[in-house]
């Protein structure tokens, strides 16, 4: 499905960088340090969007508690800190044939910039270790799958161009209890995980952020050869 999202209003965050009125409740992240940066950027704004389409009853995360030295509250395994690359997640197995939800946007008119929201089993991303690069991988080969019609080969240049644009993505494993964000910065093209969620059961039904350093990311999974995100059509998607 796809999703504009152009003239949204995006989420109030606060001076602390936490979201909306959560930041007057105190938060999962009161005994830490909230990483406001991320919070600002279109990832967060998609992260939560995502959250209330497929995990709707969930209290949204107040904020992002930021890991340092792979260490903050409730943080730990499966997930880890993979240097200035940002987070990844160790899956204990991976499957084929696995079809997970996903709902694509895209943010901008002239050079759009696509997202999507995947929420499936970890299992299907193909990769016992999920990092940036494996999963800008797996979101770009999904929203080709998406935006491709096998009846009409006229579609191919466009799903080329938006699999190519994708920048920012959300994976959501409800029954793994976690998600992580892989986002690619527009000047420098890196790719990072910045954000990981941790998902509540449903007795529980909360969900928790952290944040993670990313700077001088080495990670280049983005377009590949000779690519380029510009021209890529904006056609029935939702924006974020």
């Amino acid at each position: 499905m796809m999703v504009v999202m152009e003239g949204v209003r995006e989420p109030e965050v606060g001076r602390d960088g936490r979201h909306g009125r959560a930041a007057d409740a105190g938060g999962p992240g009161r005994r830490g340090e909230f990483a406001m940066e991320v919070t600002r950027r279109p990832i967060w704004r998609l992260l939560l969007r995502g959250l209330g389409v497929y995990l709707p009853g969930w209290e949204m995360p107040a904020g992002a508690l930021r890991v340092r030295d792979g260490s903050a509250d409730g943080f730990g395994p499966p997930a880890y800190v993979n240097g200035d690359a940002g987070f990844g997640v160790q899956i204990p197995d991976r499957r084929k044939g696995l079809e997970p939800d996903r709902e694509i946007y895209v943010r901008g008119r002239e050079n759009p910039s696509f997202g999507i929201v995947v929420a499936g089993p970890a299992a299907a991303i193909g990769s016992r270790v999920v990092d940036a690069d494996a999963l800008i991988r797996f979101a770009r080969r999904l929203t080709f799958e998406e935006l491709f019609d096998t009846g009409d080969a006229d579609s191919v240049p466009y799903a080329v161009r938006g699999a190519r644009a994708v920048e920012n993505a959300v994976f959501l494993d409800r029954a793994a209890g976690i998600g992580l964000c892989v986002e690619v910065d527009p000047a420098t093209r890196a790719v990072t995980c910045p954000l990981y969620a941790r998902i509540g059961g449903p007795a529980e039904r909360t969900v928790r952020a952290y944040g993670a350093p990313t700077n001088g990311a080495t990670s280049h999974g983005a377009t590949p050869q000779g690519a380029s995100p510009q021209g890529a059509s904006s056609q029935g998607a939702s924006r974020y």
